[in-house]
Formats: structure tokens, sequence, C-alpha cells
């Protein structure tokens, strides 16, 4: 694979030197400079203003201003959005509106999609692995029940990739980004157009050993796009993807231990090699006709994943994932208000080959379990946004969904633990969306969410558990807008839900996994807050603000207790000082000023913290740029992550993961 993407690397860059074709293309005497199947940054942005709720577009030149290593580099300033690395790794809790909140891997609770098409697999589970940010034009992130217009059922929502095209990144771009722990950082991509027909290729390599022992990294990416016009009216673009992924896991510690040495590893994961190597490939297809105000999009996909993951078993597992997508979106008057209607089906499949050994220091010993995991998920869903006054929009949605878990046990050494189950659900929403003035809205609305179990939940520990779907009622109000005089954007939002049987991971006093069990009734609520301002026409100041409150409801052990998992409180900012030219310096800050429980009984916490960094640069449209990135100046020992247990008894236990100390980063780009 390295031999592979450094002659793509290569190619990239010899290519550079020829002409490359601006962003029109011409199909039978029709001149088109922008994608149907890719939306453009400005028809994103103009989508997202329809939304009835929480929901942004995050260009992906707001985050490339410094280090791009993980998801966390990209979302860390959006509203809603929690996300912090497991050891400055591209594992991390990512959780919305109190989602998948105690797990800190393989995602759980939000849809990621790649243009439109699921990453998520059939059952539910995700790979950050399958995400590069670094190589996304924008990314969509619609909170809770504002997804529905991807299929998304999950209390979290979904979060969607776009990639740039051959018209959207015309040209090539080569960027190398280095640092602290020997991270090495490095994309070179190449777009262009010929007749009726565009493409886009990039290539990226990372790796670092990272900030603790035992958590070195390395990956390969290789992606691309091509599209091609039969008609003015009709695109089909066609997607692969290819990522190769190896990464130590230094695992959990005690706070004794983070605070003796927060770089050394859980003395069991060294023994045991523990590691995660991933191996992905994907090709997808997505084709759209649109004339006037009528659009069709089709969509189908197919991922083959490879995993050998030595924890405290050796997991060895093959799975295969494909599906389809419809959706039909018309924007034609009704009863002559301004109407925008959308529906779609989505199928998904997926099948799982899952072996497990013991661990023999990173090898397979003996066999201890063997399965085949079938997955299989049907969505079908309708959204309705009918102005009933000029500037109120009526928003009304449904969503049906059947998901089938089969699990064939091929060991039967403990006796036959197979299972067949299947959920459904029928999810509502109603909702309004008021426009004070053309830069100011609105909105509210009340939904259901839907969630049925992964094979993570029910076979992913040492006991299978047959689990009931996790649901949910949740309210939503808030705003988004801009101000011009002050040159101020926001996007704020309150929500609240009660939660039914919500998913509870747990983990032993060492870190381990023990299983997933339900909870009775829980409830989420919290503020979501994001605020763009320009002050003094030089100081730009971008900050997220998020609150969790996320408890059980009379629960008949735990109370009213706060769930453990993530920071009732956290705070996200950066300051910049931006010159005419392109430059700019400041200070960013991330902020947990309370503490967080690490099990339910609220017995360990992990302490709050203040990491300050400081970010400079010059960034110009075309040419070369450059950043500098400090992080962690004043070399702070915190955890920036934990695991979650039911009842530590007040007692110290191994379930903090540091942060990385004081780091620097530095990078440069060549787009020509």
């Amino acid at each position: 694979m390295s031999r592979i993407i450094a002659a793509l690397l290569l190619a990239a860059a010899h290519g550079a030197h020829a002409a490359h074709s601006d962003e029109t293309i011409t199909v039978e005497g029709h001149t088109l400079a922008k994608s149907l199947a890719a939306p453009s940054l400005e028809r994103a942005r103009a989508a997202v203003g329809q939304v009835a709720g929480g929901a942004a577009v995050v260009d992906a030149e707001t985050y490339k201003v410094g280090r791009v290593g993980n998801l966390a580099d990209a979302l860390g300033l959006t509203a809603g959005v929690f996300i912090q690395p497991r050891f400055g790794s591209e594992e991390a809790r990512l959780s919305i509106r109190g989602s998948g909140m105690q797990r800190t891997f393989h995602l759980r609770g939000i849809q990621l999609l790649q243009d439109g098409v699921p990453l998520t697999l059939a059952d539910g589970g995700g790979d950050f692995q399958a995400i590069d940010p670094l190589n996304a034009q924008y990314i969509e992130v619609h909170r809770g029940a504002n997804a529905l217009q991807f299929g998304a059922t999950t209390l979290g929502g979904a979060i969607n990739l776009v990639s740039p095209t051959g018209l959207s990144a015309p040209g090539a771009d080569l960027r190398a980004e280095y640092g602290s722990f020997d991270y090495k950082r490095a994309l070179a991509s190449y777009g262009g157009a010929s007749g009726n027909a565009d493409y886009y290729l990039a290539a990226s390599f990372g790796a670092q050993d990272g900030y603790r022992t035992h958590s070195r990294q390395e990956n390969y990416r290789l992606s691309g796009n091509a599209g091609l016009w039969l008609t003015p009216e009709l695109e089909s673009r066609f997607y692969v993807y290819v990522a190769d992924s190896d990464s130590e896991l230094p695992g959990n510690l005690t706070r004794a231990q983070l605070e003796a040495d927060d770089q050394q590893a859980n003395r069991g994961n060294v023994v045991g090699d523990n590691k995660r190597d991933y191996f992905l490939w994907r090709v997808s297809n997505k084709t759209v006709y649109g004339t006037g105000p009528l659009r069709l999009e089709l969509g189908a996909y197919y991922s083959y994943k490879d995993l050998f993951h030595p924890i405290f078993q050796v997991l060895d597992q093959v799975t295969d994932d494909y599906g389809a997508t419809l959706r039909f979106v018309s924007e034609l008057d009704v009863f002559g208000r301004r109407n925008l209607f959308t529906a779609g089906f989505n199928p998904q499949w997926g099948q799982t080959q899952d072996d497990r050994f013991l661990n023999r220091g990173g090898a397979r010993g003996r066999r201890t379990a063997q399965s085949h995991q079938t997955a299989a998920n049907y969505a079908l869903f309708m959204e309705n946004q009918h102005y009933v006054l000029h500037q109120l929009a009526l928003v009304t949605g449904l969503q049906l969904t059947r998901s089938e878990r089969e699990f064939e046990d091929r060991f039967l050494a403990d006796g036959d633990a197979s299972f067949d189950t299947a959920y459904e659900a029928v999810s509502p929403k109603l909702g309004l969306r008021y426009e004070l003035d053309r830069h100011t809205q609105l909105f509210a609305n009340v939904s259901r969410s839907f969630e049925p179990p992964s094979f993570g939940e029910l076979s992913g520990a040492q006991l299978i558990n047959v689990l009931a779907e996790q649901s949910a009622t949740s309210f939503e109000i808030g705003s988004r807008g801009e101000y011009a005089p002050l040159a101020t954007q926001w996007d704020v939002a309150w929500y609240h839900a009660a939660v039914d049987d919500e998913f509870l991971s747990l983990t032993d006093a060492n870190g381990q996994p023990l299983g997933t069990v339900s909870a009775d009734d829980t409830v989420h609520q919290g503020l979501e807050l994001a605020l763009d301002t320009l002050l003094w026409e030089r100081v730009q100041v971008r900050q997220s603000y998020l609150w969790t409150d996320a408890r059980f409801d009379g629960d008949r052990v735990f109370g009213d207790n706060q769930l453990a998992g993530i920071p009732e409180h956290f705070y996200r900012a950066e300051f910049f000082y931006r010159w005419p030219q392109g430059y700019y310096a400041g200070p960013t800050l991330q902020w947990a000023p309370s503490d967080t429980p690490i099990d339910h009984a609220n017995t360990l916490f992990a302490d709050g913290y203040a990491v300050v960094g400081l970010r400079a640069g010059y960034r110009p449209a075309h040419g070369l740029a450059w950043f500098v990135d400090a992080r962690n100046l004043s070399d702070a020992s915190y955890a920036a992550s934990t695991g979650v247990i039911a009842d530590a008894r007040g007692r110290d236990a191994a379930q903090f993961l540091p942060g990385d100390g004081l780091a620097v980063y530095g990078g440069i780009e060549w787009r020509f």
C-alpha cells in the first residue's frame, strides 16, 4: 500500500505542471459549473438554512488553518458536537445530544455518510478510520431528528462528509504536516475536467509515535471520484475509497498512574500487544437527475472491511456491507405556496465473519468463539415543509424502520448462543421554522428517535445480551442566523429528550469491556451554541459551548444521578487576529470547568481542565500556505476522556485516558 501511495503522490505532483480545467464543463452546448451529485458549499449552506432545527455546514477551510489529524480537529468548534480522542488518535468519544456517550471507540448513535451514502455499517456501528476530514470539501452536521432527510433515526443525528470534485477543487493540492511525537501527515490531490466529465484523486499518509507509550499509528488512504454528465440534467458520479490503518492501543490508567506519569501505557495493553489493524475498501455511485424543481437521486455502495484487533481477546473480523439509497425532492408549490417535499428509501445489508481467540501477546491463541453475524435495515422516510405563511414553514416528517439482527453461533463450546431478532419503529416529526428576516430564523420541533443495538452491544464483550431498542421523545427550540453590522453568526438550540432503554456500555475496573445493559428511563437536555464574531474588523472569535445534562430518571439503583461519560459543561474557542494579506495569529482554548463522572454511582470523577494553545499562519486562496499550531502550552496533565463503569465505590480504577502534553505542529500547503 505504501508504494501505491508514493506513486500516486508523485503522479499528482507531476500532473500539477499540466494545464488544468476551470470549473466549467460543456454538455451538448450547455455550460455547467457545479455538480448535481456533490452540491457546492453555497448550495449546502442554503439547504441547511431550510432545516427546522440544529444543523450546520463546516467549511474545510475553517479547520485547515491548523493540524488536521483527526475528526476532533475538524468538528471541535461545531455546535452540539462533543468529540475527544482517546489518546491523540483517530478513535474518539463522539456524541451529539448524549448519543453513545459511553463509547470511546467504534462509533454508535450517529449516522456517518460520505457524499450522502452511508459509511455506518448495517448494524449501526461505525469506524473512525473510514473518515478523512483533511480530504473533505465541507462537512454537514444534522443534529437529532434534523437528519431525517438522510434516513437517520438515532438520537445523535447524522454527519455527512462531502468530497472535493474536479469542479470544486481543480488543479493540484500538496500538503504536509509535521510535529511532536513524530507526527507526520501528507496529502496530495489533483482534480480537473474534460468534456462532459470531471475527476478528482487524492492520496494521504499519516503516522505518529504518539504521546503515550504503545500508541503508534500509521495509515494510508486513497480516495477519488469521477463525474459523468449524460445530459445537463443527468449526472452519474463514481467514488472509490481505500484505507489501511494500524493503531497501537495504550489503554486506560488509574488516577494515580495519570498523576505519576501520564505517558505510560496500561501494562496489560503492552503485554497483550493491544492494537487495531484495519483495512477497508469501498466503492459507490450516486446518480442524480434534476430538472427544474424536481430531483431524483439514486445511490449504491459496497464495502469490504478486515479487522485484526487484539484486546481482551483477539477479534478477527471480515465484514461485507452493501446497500442502496433512493431520494426524491420536489420544490413545486402546493396550494399556491412554497413547499419542499423529500422522500426516500434506504435498504442496507451486512455480514460479518467473527472469529475470536485467546490473546497470546497480540497473536491468536486457542479459539474462544466463532460466529456469523447478519444485519439488515430498511428505512422509508418522508419530510414536508409547507409555508403556511410567507415567513412560516410547517414541517412534518415520518420514518418507518425495520432492523434485523441474526447471530449464528458456530463455536457451540458452551451451548448454542444463536439468536434472530427484529426491531421496528414509527418515528414522526413535527416542526416550525419562522424567518424573522432574510438572515435570521427561529425553529422548534418535536420528534421520536429509534436506535436498535449494534453487534457491539449484542455480542461485543465477553457475554451475549439481546437488548431492546433505544428510543426517545425529543423537543428542540433554537435560532440560526447572522447580524451583518457586527459580522456575527450564531447557531443555538436547547433540547430535551426523554430516553427509554438507553444503552449503557460498561467496562471493568481495568478498562476491559463487560458488555451493554439498558437503563430504564433517562433524560438528556442541554444547550448547543456556536458563535462566530468579528471584532474591530480584524479579531475573529470562534467559540462553541455545550451544556449536557444527562441523568437517570428515578432509577432503582442510581436514582437521578448524572450519566457517566462526558463533562456537563464544555467550551472551545479560538481568537485570531487576521491581516488583510491572509496572515492570522492568536490563542486557542478548550475548557471543561466541572468534574466528569466516570461511574454511574457518581463516586469517581475526572477533574476539570483547561488547555491553552497558540496558532499562527498564512492561508491565501492559492499558492503557498503555512501554519504553526502549538497545543497545551502549560503541559497540563489531564484526562481528555474516560472509560465508564457502574459503581467504582469511590476507589481509583483504570478508567483515565490522558490528553496529549505540550506539542507543536507545523505544516505547509501548496495549491496550484
